[in-house]
Parts: C-alpha cells; sequence; structure tokens
C-alpha cells in the first residue's frame, strides 16, 4: 500500500465508522495490533474497532473500495496471527461481546467478538450451556466455524453442530442470516468451514440444561507416561456420551514433565462419581483433584496456560487412536520439552459429534479419533529465540504422523499446510470451494489460509 493510499483509508474509516481508528502513528496504536500470541508482529495499515454491523460493513466497503487487504479479529486467539496483515485493514470485533440468552427457546444470541467465556456465563446464569472449546479467551465464531472441540463434546457434539443461525456481512457489503431456510448452504459452510465467506457480526448458538459438572485435572509422575495413557485409552473405549477426558503432557508444579488426564462428567452427578474416581487410580497420583464445579469455572484451569503475551507455535495431528507407538512419541516428546510452557493435549472426539453424519456440516471427520494438539509456549526475550520450539514441533508433529488420520484441524493448521487443510475436509471439499466461489468469488477472506482451491 502506497502512503497516499494509506492515507486516503484512513481518513474515509474515521470519517463513517463510529468505533475507534488506530494507525500506525496513533497513541494505542500497539496496543490495537495486539493478539494472544506475542510472536505476531504486524503492522496493518488501520484497525477498527467495530461496535456494530454497520461499522463492520462500513470499514469492510471502504477496505475493497481501495483495494486494501482485509482481515478480522474475533478473539484474536489465532497462534499464526491471521487476524492481521501487513498494511492491510483489520476489523476488530472486540467491543462487540454481548451475549443474550432467550431462555424459552435455549438460544443465546452472541456477537460476532464474544469470547467462550461470555457465552458459557451467561448460559450459566440460565442452568443452561452449550460446547465449546476449553479455553475461555478464545473467540466463540471464529472457534465454531472451525469445528469447536472441548468437555461437552461427547454429550452436545460440537460447537458447529450447535450453531443455529449467523448473520454475515459478505465480501460486497451485502447482509444476509444464514440458517436453515435462508442461505442454508451458507450456514453448512460456516459450521466447520472456517471463516473463510464473510464476517460473522452475531451468531445463535442452541443451549441446553446444564448443571454442575465433575471435572478437575489429575497429574502423574512422566515416568508412568505409557500406564497412564494406556489406561486413559482403555476408558475412552467404554466412555459414555456424559464423559468426555482430555489427556496429555505438561510441565508439573515440581518444574519436570508430568502426565494429565482431565475429565469433564456432564451428566448426573452421583452416577459419574465413581466413573470419574476411576481415572485418579491410573497411576501415582502427584496433584490435582476432581469434583463438582459449574462448567464456568471448571475453564478456568486453563487459563495460566494460554496467557496472552507469550511466544507461540503449534501444531496437530488426527489419531484415530490412541497406540503404544504414540504414547511413546508422547513421552519422548514431553522430556524433550522446549520450555516450561510447552504442552501436549489429546482431545477426544466421540459420542453425540460422531453420530452427526459427514455431510450434514463442512466439518467432515465424523469418526470417532484423538485431535493431538502440539503447543510450544515461550517468553519473549528468551535466549534461545525461536527456533528450538518451532523446531520442537516440527519433529513432534513429523514423528506423529505415521500413524495419523488425513488432514487436520483448521484452526491449529498453519499457512503453510494447503494439503493438508483440503484433506481434512474430506468428501466436503468441493462443496466449499463452490460455496467459496459463490459468497466469497475475489477470495477477500483468508481465515484458514490454506483453503482447498
Amino acid at each position: 500500500m502506497t502512503q497516499s493510499t494509506g492515507i486516503a483509508v484512513g481518513a474515509r474509516l474515521r470519517e463513517h465508522v463510529r468505533g475507534e481508528v488506530r494507525e500506525p502513528d496513533d497513541a494505542g496504536y500497539d496496543d490495537a495490533r495486539r493478539v494472544w500470541n506475542g510472536a505476531v508482529d504486524r503492522r496493518p495499515a488501520a484497525v477498527v474497532r467495530c461496535l456494530d454491523e454497520d461499522d463492520v460493513r462500513t470499514a469492510l466497503l471502504v477496505a475493497r473500495e481501495h483495494d486494501v487487504p482485509l482481515t478480522v479479529r474475533g478473539g484474536g486467539h489465532d497462534w499464526a496471527g491471521r487476524a492481521l496483515t501487513d498494511g492491510g485493514v483489520t476489523l476488530d470485533l472486540s467491543a462487540m461481546r454481548d451475549v443474550v440468552v432467550d431462555r424459552s427457546r435455549g438460544v443465546a444470541h452472541a456477537l460476532g467478538g464474544a469470547h467462550v467465556s461470555d457465552v458459557v456465563e451467561a448460559a450459566a446464569s440460565h442452568g443452561l450451556g452449550t460446547a465449546t472449546a476449553v479455553v475461555r479467551s478464545v473467540g466463540m465464531a471464529g472457534m465454531t466455524m472451525a469445528g469447536g472441540y472441548g468437555g461437552l463434546v461427547g454429550r452436545f457434539g460440537l460447537a458447529a453442530d450447535n450453531l443455529v443461525s449467523a448473520d454475515v456481512v459478505l465480501a460486497d457489503g451485502t447482509r444476509v442470516k444464514a440458517r436453515p431456510q435462508e442461505n442454508p448452504e451458507l450456514l453448512w459452510a460456516l459450521r466447520g468451514g472456517g471463516g473463510n465467506f464473510g464476517v460473522v457480526t452475531s451468531a445463535r448458538y442452541r443451549l441446553q440444561p446444564l448443571g454442575p459438572v465433575l471435572g478437575g485435572m489429575l497429574l502423574y509422575p512422566h515416568a508412568e507416561t505409557a500406564q497412564v495413557l494406556r489406561g486413559y485409552r482403555d476408558v475412552l473405549a467404554a466412555a459414555p456420551d456424559e464423559l468426555t477426558v482430555m489427556a496429555g503432557l505438561l510441565t508439573g508444579p515440581t518444574g519436570e514433565p508430568a502426565v494429565f488426564v482431565a475429565p469433564t462428567w456432564s451428566g448426573d452427578l452421583a452416577a459419574g462419581e465413581p466413573v470419574v474416581a476411576a481415572l485418579s487410580g491410573l497411576g501415582t497420583l502427584v496433584a490435582g483433584g476432581v469434583g463438582p464445579t459449574p462448567y464456568a469455572e471448571l475453564l478456568r484451569m486453563f487459563d495460566a496456560g494460554a496467557a496472552a503475551g507469550n511466544r507461540y507455535a503449534l501444531g496437530t495431528r488426527w489419531l484415530p487412536g490412541l497406540t503404544d507407538d504414540a504414547i511413546d512419541v508422547l513421552a519422548d516428546a514431553a522430556a524433550r520439552f522446549s520450555s516450561p510452557g510447552s504442552l501436549l493435549a489429546l482431545h477426544h472426539f466421540h459420542g453425540a459429534a460422531t453420530r452427526v453424519a459427514p455431510d450434514t456440516t463442512a466439518f467432515a471427520l465424523r469418526r470417532e479419533h484423538l485431535l493431538a494438539e502440539v503447543i510450544a509456549g515461550w517468553r519473549p526475550g528468551s535466549s534461545s529465540g525461536d527456533a528450538p520450539h518451532l523446531a520442537w514441533v516440527a519433529e513432534v508433529g513429523g514423528a506423529l504422523a505415521p500413524g495419523a488420520l488425513p488432514g487436520g484441524y483448521p484452526n491449529i493448521l498453519g499457512p503453510q499446510d494447503a494439503d493438508r487443510a483440503r484433506l481434512g475436509f474430506g468428501a466436503n471439499a468441493a462443496r466449499l470451494v463452490a460455496a467459496k466461489h459463490r459468497y466469497d468469488p475475489d477470495g477477500v477472506f483468508t481465515a484458514i489460509g490454506a483453503f482447498p482451491d
């Protein structure tokens, strides 16, 4: 972008939007361009803190008029930093976080910048809940549009399965509703196809009765990784819908690697107590515990591991099951953590999520599986630099690859993973491309950054 173009874009934005506009020379610009991953350092020409759908549409049209790249920031939690681009216009939805619950209809109406915590807490005040990711600060809309794994996936399905409808501003500025009776193909694409079709300014999520859950985290010694994860594998084989168990490895309170098991039982508490209690016998328990807790409070236990401002790199594999070879890879990887902030996590996809036909939503992988996350997290200014952490993520992902399913989870795949993104959509890829050409023929939105073509 030329300097004159940047000046013209900034002037038009300031004249026509109600929200704040931050340009490189403005006070507050660096705060405006900051996202969750401190390793992301991009300088948009302007960041527009949209107050409503009118601001979104106006800023979008200004960017299109001047042929300036456009990005959307919801929760700002994408590790690859695709909410920002150098020299572009960023539509920042962080001021649009209101959530209204319609208890009689069992629906939460959330604006496009709402976080998981906003939706969960609003729903909980009515004794209701919905499927979400496990990190509270993740943007609800962006997470939903990729799928949305979490502790309620066995009972309620993916977050995408609970998306009822959405209000969307398309690339040409048209405002549309995506719902079964109107633009059903757009709704289909939003349910797992990524944020590649327009700006979701508000969305409605199905709610169901949800009281306290049984949850928490149990830690075991790294030396018992094989024993604990084999026991975890046995638990998964018999897990009812009400029980979804996350597991993996992290740095324990002593500074040494530890195995963790983090269950969420969302059914009758009395029935779940013996099921969850059995998990404490998987090995020599060194810390942690499980008990009744509100779902909103349970999610807080992941806050420390997802602190904003640290530097992050992520990788992912879909595993058809937890083989002994995969367990060995995970145990070895934990012994070589690149920093105390590194994490290996396994999310169990089962139950209600597997009973959705693959062509019902854009998210196509409906067989039981494990989503493996490989996360390196390190503090800014590390003397070792970024290279060891990036290498560790690549090495672990490569070691898990031989036994993995094709593709991978869109929100964790990087911009260089076009082939895996395409494989991840399976038989739905061609239909997604057709939806992309219909709703965004000029390719304005590139949230996944590796959209099948």
